[in-house]
């Protein structure tokens, strides 16, 4: 399973309205979980179990709690059972077609 989330604070003491340590607390938690990811701009990927995605998502939102009095939580998921090392594999595949089409 893949899953796509972005997760962030409302109703914190940033005056700038930046959620950065927040997101970085989230992220830390994804990192540290061992699971196969990676994060860009507006979302964190991860690869794994659906017991094993949820659980992380669910440690990586409770991080951010401490940084509003209300949570957003956006969640996208690709849910192929017998697929692994899709993380990369989608990516790699689009590449390729992209390739083809400019031959």
């Amino acid at each position: 399973m893949l899953v796509a989330f972005s997760v962030a604070p409302s109703g914190g003491d940033n005056p700038d309205g930046s959620v950065h340590d927040a997101v970085a607390a989230a992220v830390k938690v994804v990192r540290e979980s061992g699971l196969p990811n990676r994060t860009t701009s507006m979302f964190t990927e991860l690869e794994g179990s659906w017991d094993e995605v949820f659980d992380v998502v669910k440690r990586a939102t409770e991080a951010v709690a401490p940084f509003g009095s209300r949570i957003s939580l956006v969640l996208k998921a690709d849910i192929r059972p017998g697929h692994e090392g899709e993380l990369a594999g989608k990516v790699e595949r689009l590449e390729r077609a992209i390739d083809e089409l400019s031959e």
